[in-house]
Formats: structure tokens, C-alpha cells, sequence
């Protein structure tokens, strides 16, 4: 159990405490609650530290009240039941998950100062300042980055050679290490040097021994290992045995299911939100129909009709072929990004519908008709198809998404080859967990105006 584990399981001992003293159960039930509750979420593991994400949390918070739950209908005596008990019950478990999810949440902000990590990342690549990012806005993880360490050309090492990216913490050299560890207090080390070999790793981590508490690196996957992969001990070698987030017919029906219900609350959305855009174009000017349609390549290739709204002038494509063949500079970002960043052929209302990506409600229909989903990749035009190269059959195993990896990692500032990783990514790891991560991101993003970022 880590320092900040042992503060928070204190609090939620104190608020189970309290919030079983005002339940109709008896004395007995409610110690016997409460010492349940602590043995339960220390046996999903809540209190080791190992989220570092919010979602991080929920999951293992989840595992841990499924579990609590059932040992809770298991203490019931029975010998005088009455169907009342079990919905007090029910009312309690509501109760404590909501006030357990604000501890969750705000314990983070309110001990920071207390129990965060002083983290000092070796390297000043992509990785690195991608790390960066994520540990910026991801308060949650509790890291607090103090400073990078630079390790190209320095004679310790024989072949690192990193790209310098653009970093907002002090970078130092590699022979100042052991003196920045001791002068920044850091705890904690990360590796972002996903190419580093096995003789200047094997270095970097003897030469911290003793030195931190924590070692963490970022290994080089090339999309081998994922979520799914499994490592396995075998007799004193690691194995890695991958595997794809492929759909079993159990969690396919839960999925369609999710799609229809979020199908039909989108048509009910979409009735007076038509009317608004029909309205708004008209006082601009605009009288063309407020519809898009257009090909997109669906779920094992096949080409399906995708409702939009216009977003566009009229003859939007022919336009862009004049543009491309006038402006070289517009031709090579289409062809790098498949798309234009200030593109002149959006009209002033697609710009607000756009920006709010109210643009993608029309979906919907197509989500309801099952040639989409409301989670997954996104649907790529034809055209594109050559351009997908190798990720084009892990693309098309899933069906498109309304929303998906790329919407809620980035958005308008991904390209076009990381949109497909992001893509990829989703079809090797998919899980009905990873869709509601995805789910409860895109309605933040939409609440919170924002384009991207991580929780």
C-alpha cells in the first residue's frame, strides 16, 4: 500500500462509516459492511498505486463493489427476509460508489502537495515530450516532472541518438544525473528512449540503483504489444504472447445494444437540431439541403452511405481539386493530412457546427441502420483506401465510430498516420471498457469546448 493509498483508504473507511450510520441495518450488518468494503477494494487493488489514470480507477474500483456487493448479499440473514432489505441496500451501494467516485476524484487535487511523485524522464525525444504532455494535464497519476536528462552524445552510452523535441522543464546532461536526482528530490525515473538497446538500458538502470524508488521505461512496440498482450514467465525467460481485441458474440450484442439506445436519443436530438441548422442556413443565405452524403468504407470494406451535416459550399470536391491544382502548398497538406486546417470551403455555419461537432449528429441514422457504431474507428473514404496501407484490415475489422481514439487524442492536430495507429490501437485493445473511456471523453471534450486532451 503506497502513502497515498493508506490516506485514501482512511477517508473512505471514515465516509463508509458515516454513510452506514444513517441506513435502516443492523449494527451487526453495518460493521460487518464496513470491514467488507475495506478487504474488497484492497483486493482489487486500489490502494497499490497502480492507476494512473482516472479510468485507471473506475475500473479497479468497479472489480472491487462487484465484488462487495455480492459478499454483501451473501451477509444477509435470510431467515427473516424481506425484499426491502435488498433495496436498501441497492440504495447504499449508489450512494457510497457516487460519494467514493468525489474522493476518487478530488483526493488527487486536495493531498497533491503531499503525496505527489518528483519525476526526472531520461530523454528529449517524442516520447519524451509526449510524456510531458500527458503528466501536464494528468494530474491523477500524481507526477510532477522536475526535469530531463539528455543522454545524446555522451560517451557512458554507445548509440543513442535522439531528435530533440520541443520540452518545458530544464534539460540536463547525462553526467549530471546522480546530482539532479539528489537536488530535485526525484522519486521517480521514466525512460523515454523507446530505441534505447539492451547494454545502454542494462547501464542507465544499474547506474540507478539505489538511487530512486521507481524505474519505468518505455519499451518499442511497433504495434506488437498491446493491452491484451500477455507476459508469461517462462522457466526465467519473458514471453510476450499478443492477441487482438477481437468482439465475442456476448460483448457484440452489448455493443449493439449501446448503439441502438444512443441511436434513438440521437434521433431525438437530431429532429429540432435539424430544424436549427435549417433555419440558420437560410438566414445566411445558404438553401442548400443541410444533408451531406458521401461513400465511406465500412466494417470488412464495405462502402456505406454517411449522413452528415453540410459543413461545405456546393461542390466541394471539384473545388478542391481547383485548389489543389492552383496552390502546390494546399496539395501537399491534403495529401499528408487528408485534410485542410483552414479549408476556405467551409461555410460560416459548418464552422460553428464543426467546432461544436454537432456536424457528425446526422450519424446517428447510420448508427441505428448498423453501418456504425457510436465507438470506433473512423470511417475513411475510398480514396484513402491505398493510403491506409497496412492498417487497412485492422481498420475496417471494426465498425466506424461516431466518435473514437482519434476524436479524443487529438483531433484536428493528429495527421494522417497517426489517426490510423490511434485506429489501429483501438481494434487491438478494444474492450467494452475502452468504449465507455472513449464515450465519457467525448462528452467531456463537447462540454468543455475543448479539442483535446487527457484526464
Amino acid at each position: 500500500m503506497t502513502k497515498f493509498g493508506l490516506y485514501k483508504n482512511i477517508m473512505e473507511l471514515l465516509m463508509t462509516a458515516i454513510l452506514v450510520s444513517v441506513f435502516p441495518f443492523t449494527l451487526g450488518y453495518k460493521v460487518k459492511l464496513v470491514l467488507l468494503y475495506v478487504l474488497m477494494q484492497n483486493m482489487a487493488g486500489r490502494y497499490r498505486g497502480r492507476a494512473l489514470l482516472i479510468w485507471d480507477e473506475l475500473k479497479l474500483m468497479t472489480i472491487g463493489y462487484i465484488g462487495y456487493f455480492l459478499g454483501s448479499l451473501l451477509m444477509i440473514n435470510y431467515t427473516n427476509f424481506y425484499w426491502e432489505k435488498i433495496l436498501w441496500l441497492l440504495l447504499f451501494m449508489v450512494c457510497h460508489f457516487l460519494l467514493n467516485l468525489i474522493i476518487a476524484r478530488f483526493s488527487h487535487l486536495l493531498l497533491w502537495n503531499k503525496v505527489h511523485k518528483n519525476v526526472l524522464i531520461i530523454g528529449v525525444g517524442e516520447s519524451a515530450s509526449r510524456l510531458e504532455d500527458v503528466c501536464k494535464v494528468n494530474r491523477f497519476s500524481l507526477h510532477k516532472i522536475k526535469a530531463f536528462i539528455d543522454c545524446n552524445n555522451d560517451p557512458y552510452f554507445k548509440n543513442i541518438h535522439q531528435t530533440p523535441a520541443e520540452l518545458h522543464h530544464p534539460v540536463y546532461p547525462a553526467k549530471d544525473l546522480e546530482k539532479v536526482i539528489e537536488q530535485e528530490n526525484i522519486d521517480t525515473v521514466l525512460i523515454a528512449i523507446p530505441e534505447i538497446g539492451r547494454t545502454d538500458l542494462t547501464r542507465l538502470t544499474t547506474r540507478l540503483d539505489d538511487l530512486v524508488d521507481t524505474v519505468k521505461y518505455i519499451p518499442v512496440s511497433e504495434g506488437i504489444i498491446n493491452f491484451n498482450t500477455k507476459i508469461d514467465d517462462f522457466d526465467g525467460l519473458l514471453m510476450i504472447s499478443t492477441s487482438e481485441g477481437t468482439i465475442r458474440p456476448v460483448e457484440r450484442f452489448f455493443k449493439r445494444s449501446i448503439d441502438i439506445c444512443a441511436g434513438l436519443a440521437g434521433m431525438i436530438v437530431l429532429a429540432p437540431l435539424s430544424v436549427y441548422v435549417y433555419v440558420l442556413n437560410r438566414k445566411q443565405g445558404d438553401t442548400d439541403p443541410i444533408f451531406f452524403k458521401q461513400e465511406r468504407i465500412g466494417k470488412d470494406g464495405k462502402t456505406f452511405t454517411i449522413y452528415k451535416y453540410r459543413t461545405m459550399v456546393p461542390n466541394a470536391e471539384k473545388i478542391l481539386d481547383q485548389l489543389m491544382e492552383q496552390d502546390p502548398k494546399i496539395r501537399q497538406e491534403y495529401q499528408e493530412n487528408k485534410k485542410l486546417k483552414d479549408d476556405p470551403r467551409v461555410t460560416k455555419a459548418g464552422a460553428f457546427l464543426r467546432k461544436t461537432s454537432l456536424d457528425e449528429f446526422p450519424q446517428f441514422i447510420n448508427v441505428l441502420k448498423g453501418e456504425m457504431s457510436l465507438i470506433g474507428p473512423r470511417p475513411y473514404l475510398p480514396r484513402e483506401k491505398v493510403d491506409m496501407g497496412s492498417y487497412y484490415d485492422d481498420v475496417v475489422a471494426s465498425k466506424p465510430g461516431i466518435t473514437g481514439m482519434w476524436q479524443t487524442h487529438g483531433r484536428s492536430d493528429v495527421d494522417f498516420e497517426h489517426r490510423l495507429e490511434l485506429d489501429e490501437y483501438y481494434y487491438r485493445n478494444w474492450s467494452i471498457w475502452l468504449d465507455l473511456t472513449l464515450l465519457v471523453r467525448t462528452i467531456k471534450q463537447v462540454l468543455s469546448k475543448e479539442e483535446h486532451g487527457a484526464m
